[in-house]
């Protein structure tokens, strides 16, 4: 080889040489930029909350309940104050064996014209709540009643008009009377005219309502009432748990009046819809957690991948850098052989 040949080639090893370094380094800066985002998921992992599911002793709580006749109270408020005494909020539950129910709905008649409407349910007319029939004598119910008793019913309906206003809100009520035929007496039923005459309403051309009316009787109903802000004192056994509860009533005039004693029941009770919105909630955490972590590790995963990838190719570079370097010291050599022989005078 020449020595302008062997200077070219020289030239040549040392411009792939510089790029093999230069591609060398970009290899670098992207390991290093990947390093930095895997770094930063690792972060995110460290930075996340595991859920944890709900316990059932945050939702259980003591519960003291007591009986005063036919009368179920539960304490649901106990503040102690500085005298030994506490106010005390408590619910009192009882069955009203007389209460105005709902009675499902039924299919009514009507009869006449338009603004003076007679509505029937099977065979039998409804008639205003609390006023006599037009027809006593006729009418099926009323015709089983004496004068007296007829007085003594609509007095009766006075009271049902009055009970079921406060419950169902003002309204003119119609009412009809079902004989049962077990037992032997009459059950009234009663119809809102408002519900009767509604737009949204059709009756056929039968006269029959296309749609259930709804119905109202009387019947057994859970009542459930609230005293608040009574003052009472708590004896309790060796272990702290209240055993019984004397309660002061206040007169009008703020005096206490004879207080009462009532043996306490304790039981434990679980809000359980409060502790299945928590579990419900907790099992949506935990699908977020584990999508959260499954998706970045996916993107470390690819991370590594590429890593991977560019250490390969990083080795690559470092085996063809040492060829290069290798084929340059050949090259040298050359050059310094020619130098010497060409330059060289005496041996």
């Amino acid at each position: 080889m020449g020595m302008a040949a062997s200077q070219a080639r020289f030239l040549g090893l040392t411009a792939r040489k510089t790029n093999t370094e230069y591609e060398g380094q970009q290899v670098n800066q992207q390991r290093t930029t990947l390093s930095n985002q895997s770094s930063n998921y690792y972060n995110q992992l460290l930075g996340m909350t595991v859920p944890t599911p709900p316990s059932t002793q945050d939702f259980t709580k003591t519960v003291y309940t007591f009986t005063d006749g036919a009368l179920d109270n539960t304490i649901t408020s106990m503040i102690a104050q500085a005298d030994g005494t506490y106010i005390i909020s408590y619910t009192r539950k009882w069955t009203d064996n007389f209460a105005p129910i709902s009675a499902g709905s039924t299919v009514v008649t009507r009869t006449g014209e338009e603004g003076n409407y007679s509505y029937m349910v099977g065979s039998v007319q409804l008639r205003n709540l609390g006023e006599m029939p037009a027809d006593p004598d006729n009418d099926p119910y009323f015709s089983t009643l004496n004068d007296e008793q007829r007085q003594k019913a609509l007095a009766e309906e006075q009271e049902y008009l009055t009970k079921l206003n406060e419950k169902y809100g003002d309204a003119n009520w119609q009412v009809r009377y079902s004989l049962n035929s077990t037992t032997g007496t009459w059950s009234p039923y009663f119809y809102k005219k408002e519900d009767l005459e509604k737009k949204d309403v059709l009756y056929g051309d039968n006269g029959a309502s296309l749609s259930y009316i709804p119905c109202y009787t009387i019947g057994e109903a859970l009542q459930t009432e609230e005293v608040k802000g009574s003052i009472a004192r708590f004896e309790q056994d060796n272990t702290g748990r209240y055993m019984s509860i004397t309660i002061y009533q206040q007169n009008d005039d703020g005096t206490l009046t004879q207080p009462v004693t009532y043996s306490l029941t304790t039981n434990t009770t679980t809000d359980q819809d409060a502790y299945d919105d928590a579990m419900n909630q907790y099992e949506f955490d935990k699908n977020q957690y584990d999508h959260s972590i499954q998706e970045i590790n996916a993107k470390i995963e690819i991370i590594q991948a590429q890593d991977k990838n560019l250490e390969l190719r990083l080795k690559q570079l470092d085996t063809e850098q040492n060829a290069i370097q290798t084929e340059m010291d050949a090259v040298q050599k050359v050059i310094e052989k020619n130098t010497e022989s060409t330059f060289k005078t005496f041996g």
